[in-house]
């Protein structure tokens, strides 16, 4: 990657947290000594503060807006497209369109757009982790920026080693110019090992002084379900336990509730990615995309700005719930509801992140990101008791997620809970009840990946598209191979 071939990457993070790459490359060529300098930079309590504070910026985006970070645009939407939940809508946009029909090969801009971004955190992590430990400050303030860095950094190789497989593992902050791709084991056991040390971090913090960073419980949920996608349903099972048995979170009682901008940091979200908090220094590129690419144009009659509609939900995926799901409704839009009283009837579109009465205008939106929500640990332990053969206790928790979503209280039996079924109807209940509860939040294609049923059920949502036994990790970027021969293509492709 060409980012390791610049004489320093410390200087390097300085210029991307304060201005853009490409004036940065510049500097660092023509004139260094007026930046401040490395050895002054990193001394303080403040400077890691700092640090840290800059790794968490770029899962969402910058003050200069000159560039987006890992969860604003392309991730989340990757993962939708290319599953059966989601088509393209958006044109003049190949590398969508070629992700959701299942085309897409090493040139696709999107991915490359991933794995830069991916890359880009980890490296400002790799710093922070790095130099703070030298830093002379409070220590256990100092061991708590440490882990949070941890966490963010196992998080991102998490996405990455699903995606694509075999990649570079930079743990230092001074990689190989041309790094070889680790094993995936070796990446795994640094995942792990830096989401076990962020659990020593706090249960909570202060309010006010710590929305949207990193817990225990959040490196717990992301390690179980490191564990769920290694099929070590023991420990993901064991992890799962202990967020449940924490107290720390709960469902609300309503599922419209969950993506309230109230709810923001609330009993449900166990780690999420924050946009719109840049006060009076907003720019575009701030506050989350969600609502410019998911909501449908028709609503710009009604106010509603920017409304794009680029990316849609699969009428499968629509028709495949109950009616009486409140999910449905919460998750889709179908109705607009004109000044004069009338409605016109739309095909399905996704509105679970529009806040209609806190952002009546749409537009950009400063709602979060969901990255692991409570229903997720729950459906998690479900899925790990089934598999170990406790298919009784699966149930209870299954129908935890199950009974909300039809207006049920969920600690209660209801009449839709799921009863008498075998492990494999069980497991299989769980599987589309992760795609009801999670639609647009970067999860299917993880999961049919996972599950290996991509070529099955991607094909019912999205007739006459049928992904191969290739798909089951994406493309290395083609840029990426041309600037390191030491990286291999993975197979198909």
């Amino acid at each position: 990657m060409k980012i390791f071939k610049y004489p320093s990457v410390a200087a390097l993070t300085l210029c991307m947290v304060f201005g853009s790459l490409a004036s940065c490359r510049k500097f660092l060529e023509e004139d260094p000594k007026n930046l401040v300098a490395e050895s002054n930079y990193y001394t303080t309590q403040d400077d890691a503060i700092s640090a840290v504070n800059s790794v968490y910026a770029y899962l969402g985006s910058i003050s200069t807006g000159t560039t987006t970070g890992v969860y604003h645009s392309s991730f989340w939407v990757a993962i939708g497209l290319a599953s059966d939940n989601m088509a393209n809508n958006q044109a003049g946009a190949p590398d969508m369109d070629q992700l959701a029909n299942f085309t897409y090969g090493p040139q696709n801009a999107t991915l490359l757009d991933v794995w830069q971004k991916h890359y880009k955190t980890i490296t400002i992590a790799n710093i922070a982790i790095t130099r703070i430990p030298n830093i002379n400050m409070d220590t256990a303030l100092r061991s708590r920026l440490v882990n949070e860095a941890r966490f963010l950094r196992g998080l991102l190789y998490f996405n990455l080693v699903r995606m694509f497989g075999s990649v570079p593992l930079l743990v230092k902050e001074d990689p190989p110019v041309d790094p070889k791709p680790a094993s995936v084991d070796d990446i795994y056991d640094q995942i792990i090992s830096d989401l076990t040390a962020a659990e020593a971090l706090p249960a909570s913090y202060p309010i006010g002084n710590g929305r949207g960073r990193a817990t225990g419980g959040a490196a717990k949920a992301i390690l179980a379900k490191v564990y769920l996608t290694r099929k070590n349903w023991q420990q993901c099972a064991a992890l799962a336990k202990e967020v449940i048995d924490s107290k720390q979170y709960s469902l609300w009682a309503d599922f419209a509730d969950v993506f309230k901008l109230s709810s923001r940091n609330g009993k449900e979200a166990i780690f999420s990615v924050g946009f719109g908090d840049g006060g009076g220094k907003i720019s575009f590129w701030e506050v989350g995309q969600f609502l410019v690419r998911l909501l449908p144009k028709e609503l710009s009659a009604e106010g509603v700005q920017n409304a794009q509609g680029w990316q849609i939900p699969t009428q499968a995926l629509y028709d495949s719930y109950n009616p009486d799901d409140q999910r449905r409704a919460v998750t889709f839009i179908t109705d607009i509801h004109n000044a004069d009283g009338s409605i016109t009837h739309i095909r399905p579109y996704i509105r679970k992140y529009w806040d209609s009465a806190a952002e009546p205008q749409g537009n950009g939106t400063a709602n979060d990101f969901p990255v692991i929500r409570y229903a997720d640990v729950l459906l998690m332990y479900a899925e790990a008791m089934n598999e170990l053969g406790n298919t009784a206790v699966a149930l209870d928790y299954l129908n935890q997620v199950h009974r909300r979503a039809y207006g049920y209280p969920v600690d209660q039996p209801s009449a839709v809970d799921y009863t008498g079924l075998s492990q494999d109807a069980v497991r299989k209940a769980i599987w589309q009840e992760r795609r009801w509860e999670f639609v647009a939040e970067g999860q299917e294609w993880f999961m049919l990946a996972r599950n290996g049923t991509l070529e099955t059920v991607v094909p019912l949502s999205k007739p006459g598209v049928t992904p191969q036994k290739k798909n089951y990790l994406f493309p290395l970027p083609q840029r990426e191979l041309d600037l390191n021969a030491n990286l291999k293509q993975n197979t198909g492709y």
